[in-house]
């Protein structure tokens, strides 16, 4: 029975993501190139893939719900770093629209990825982020948290989000900590192909999604 996958990735476009910007897009590139190879290996899953940046100055889709083998080359041309970083805001918008167009029998993935903190959100309070997060976890939905320059173990912990990754913000700290998202998502879509329901790949993985990478949470 064919089984949809719904990866998205919700990325920093605030000013300080200037420094990583090219390592970024090259890493999303790869991350892409992941989810292709996924529903080649499991022919039995159907991958979508959403794509949102945002900063203050608003959000963008650069993929929408748009099927992997439908997927060209990310060139990066409408990503553009600035201002400041709206992150709750990015987080509540992002879920609640994915959260429409889903079903509970839907294996979805949630990637954060941001080298700061919240600072400029005016739709979701961090209660509102929490509560959803809470929500979508209990249907089998798997959010992960990946920053850097902060706490990054904390802040996603106050935030209900169990699976957390720190990196250094520079060319080969993205190299890397995109490496380690690529084969932590490869290890979710093996498993999503052995067991029948969200809840039970979520129950199964536990907070143990980047389960390869000891000593690279702070």
């Amino acid at each position: 029975m064919e089984k949809k996958v719904f990866n998205l990735i919700v990325l920093d476009e605030s000013g300080s993501m200037c420094s990583i910007e090219r390592a970024t897009v090259s890493g999303l590139n790869e991350t892409i190139q992941t989810i292709k190879s996924a529903q080649q290996k499991h022919p039995e899953q159907q991958h979508f893939v959403s794509l949102m940046s945002f900063n203050s100055e608003g959000r963008k889709y650069h993929y929408d719900l748009t099927p992997a083998d439908k997927i060209q080359t990310f060139d990066g041309r409408d990503y553009e770093p600035s201002a400041c970083t709206p992150l709750y805001d990015a987080i509540g918008c992002g879920i609640a629209r994915l959260r429409r167009q889903t079903t509970p029998d839907d294996q979805v993935l949630v990637t954060i990825i941001t080298d700061g903190l919240e600072n400029d959100s005016h739709e979701y309070t961090f209660k509102d982020i929490t509560a959803l997060i809470d929500t979508m976890k209990a249907r089998g939905w798997m959010v992960t948290y990946i920053g850097a320059n902060h706490d990054v173990l904390k802040t996603a912990a106050e935030m209900h989000i169990d699976n957390s990754l720190q990196f250094d913000a520079c060319e080969e700290g993205v190299v890397e900590m995109m490496r380690e998202d690529r084969e932590a998502r490869m290890a979710l879509y093996d498993c999503a192909c052995r067991l029948e329901s969200p809840t039970a790949v979520m129950n199964e993985i536990g907070k143990n999604f980047f389960r390869t990478k000891k000593g690279k949470k702070k």
